[in-house]
């Protein structure tokens, strides 16, 4: 019988022999990426350059499309292996103009690491009227992914991991109004619902490419306190989810559950190379293993599974495809 991860059927851990402690140098340990094509979004900065870094050094060619070029090369700087390439992904044609002058290159397409994204911040919209969390953290996720198929389909072998979050708990998708043309905007929903959003993705993208020996995978990667990604949020949001006091001060439960950035680049390396996901695939991961199912709200581990619904996740399969105005070229 086939198996698939719809309504969380797969949602068992396996034994992974890590924990929410363990680093990308314990994960790819022993593990060979010679000969082995990666790009990886967000690769020059956070979790992102660390997995660049374990990706490289485990002998794979990275390469990092990033908007800031100057500043991506100089915090790849002295790493070899590592190409940077110019892509926006508030921009449709920069991706675009991306995924084509990789195609042209005519090189496989072994690891798709959808890292990047933004969080918590105010009102944006991109040029189609995308609401700006959706379109940079799923909407160009989507379609950088359906650019690249090609690619990917000939690899025999690829991985697509999106990093998704925990957050994924604050809101489901919400299909009626997703780009808050009709409500008021709050920046959790809207951060909630994009990260809904990876892991619907994430689990239709993996039934669908399967047959063409490509799996996927979305993760939390943990809550970790030396990235840029909240750098808008005000401290009013941070005091609202309970990580500080009334004066600012940093809750000191919340600092001890903080991981360092080779933590939290850990199961991104683990989703993207681990043997023992060979033929598992469409699952939510975290702390370096598949996550259990949660029906509570507001929790700070689980998977919920409104974002590993069939229905939804073909639904919003459509409504991408629709809203972006390209087709998914899987065949």
């Amino acid at each position: 019988m086939e198996q698939n991860n719809y309504q969380g059927a797969l949602q068992n851990p396996i034994g992974s022999g890590f924990n929410a402690a363990s680093t990308t140098n314990e994960v790819i340990q022993g593990i060979d990426l010679s000969g082995k094509i990666a790009i990886v979004t967000g690769g020059n900065t956070g979790i992102g350059l660390e997995t660049s870094k374990t990706l490289a050094n485990a002998g794979a060619t990275v390469i990092v499309p990033a908007r800031d070029i100057k500043k991506a090369k100089t915090n790849l700087q002295g790493m070899v292996n590592v190409e940077v390439e110019a892509m926006d992904l508030m921009d449709p044609e920069s991706i675009d103009a991306f995924a084509e002058k990789f195609l042209a290159s005519d090189r496989p397409l072994h690891l798709l690491i959808n890292n990047a994204g933004i969080m918590w911040v105010p009102l944006r919209r991109d040029e189609r009227g995308m609401e700006s969390q959706l379109a940079t953290n799923y909407l160009a996720q989507f379609q950088l992914t359906a650019r690249l198929w090609p690619s990917l389909k000939i690899a025999n072998g690829a991985r697509v991991v999106n990093v998704s979050s925990y957050g994924h708990q604050f809101a489901p998708f919400n299909f009626d109004d997703p780009n808050f043309l009709n409500r008021d905007y709050e920046t959790l929903q809207a951060y909630g619902q994009s990260k809904t959003a990876v892991n619907l993705f994430s689990l239709e993208l993996d039934n669908r490419a399967k047959t063409h020996n490509v799996r996927a995978y979305s993760l939390h990667p943990g809550s970790i306190g030396e990235t840029e990604l909240a750098r808008e949020a005000s401290l009013e949001l941070f005091q609202q989810m309970g990580f500080c006091d009334a004066e600012g001060n940093i809750l000191p439960e919340v600092a001890a559950s903080l991981k360092t950035i080779p933590q939290g680049a850990a199961t991104t390396v683990w989703c993207a190379t681990s043997p023992m996901l060979h033929n598992l695939g469409g699952v939510y991961c975290e702390d370096v293993e598949i996550a259990t199912l949660t029906t509570e709200s507001s929790t700070s581990n689980g998977v919920n599974p409104y974002s590993l619904d069939q229905t939804f996740a073909k639904q919003l399969w459509d409504l991408s495809e629709e809203l972006i105005g390209i087709q998914f070229p899987i065949r």
